[in-house]
């Protein structure tokens, strides 16, 4: 695809949130992971798309991923809400991965709250708890700034260091202080799944830093970033990494027990932002 015909796909779909939101500009965009879209139970909804009518992009295909934008409000806060997102394992191409987080970009949404279930690899992540994304390492293998740079949207060199805004993070902290809630912090790891990491994986994903492993989210904050917009994540602890026994369901399973304080957690954030 040409960069006319990326940034003509970036600008369509732009144009068809902007039906959804009218004349209001969401204040953030948030994509909620598999077994979370609990979280739009605490919106005042206005109006919802699926993923399907959005142009260039496409439904849904995963358990607990609902495949559908809901615009709304938190409290006060103008919110774009994906309920579940499209994963590369899916086989979808990185810049259709990416496309909602570009669209919102230019529609002029500045805020990016990304959510995920993860499986837990440091020993004191438990199960339930939530954890705050402070870093990432990509290992999916792709990059959705590969190519020739998208101009309207971000400079060819984003820098990541510091991807993670340390405003909201600190926002976030000062939440979960409050909400007596027992919020983590560390670095996720994103790799191509779909297949559970080996036992061996996951010794080696200790030793690179990481604190939590997962199959998606990275490809989002990039695009993020490299958009301008300011960027927080969190980590939903499914399951211990290389337990043996888990899957998909025992996953949502475990998310499902987490939802309500991460959806307090969030509503607490976006009012504050």
């Amino acid at each position: 695809m040409t960069d006319d015909a990326r940034m003509t796909a970036v600008n369509a779909a732009s144009g068809r949130l902007a039906e959804l939101t009218g004349d209001v500009v969401p204040s953030a965009l948030v994509v909620l992971g598999s077994g979370l879209s609990g979280v739009v139970d605490a919106m005042e909804v206005s109006g919802e798309l699926p993923f399907g009518e959005l142009p260039g992009f496409a439904a849904s295909a995963v358990a607990g991923h609902t495949g559908t934008f809901v615009f709304g409000h938190m409290g006060a806060t103008p919110v774009l809400v994906m309920m579940g997102r499209l994963h590369l394992y899916e086989g979808h191409p990185v810049d259709q991965v990416v496309l909602p987080v570009r669209a919102a970009a230019v529609l002029g949404c500045k805020v990016l709250i990304v959510t995920n279930a993860a499986g837990g690899i440091t020993a004191d992540l438990h199960v339930g708890q939530t954890m705050l994304i402070a870093d990432h390492i990509n290992l999916l293998g792709v990059n959705p700034l590969t190519g020739s740079n998208l101009d309207a949207l971000g400079t060819r060199f984003p820098p990541m260091a510091g991807a993670y805004s340390a405003r909201i993070n600190m926002l976030a902290v000062a939440a979960a202080e409050e909400l007596g809630m027992d919020l983590a912090e560390g670095v996720y790891a994103a790799v191509p799944g779909p297949n559970y990491e080996t036992a061996a994986e996951v010794r080696a994903l200790r030793t690179l830093g990481a604190d939590a492993v997962g199959m998606s989210t990275v490809p989002e904050v990039i695009a993020g970033v490299h958009a301008g917009m300011e960027v927080a994540g969190f980590s939903l602890i499914a399951n211990v990494a290389a337990d043996v026994g888990h899957g998909h369901a025992d996953v949502l399973a475990a998310v499902g027990s987490g939802t309500p304080l991460l959806t307090s957690l969030l509503a607490a954030i976006l009012g504050r932002l």
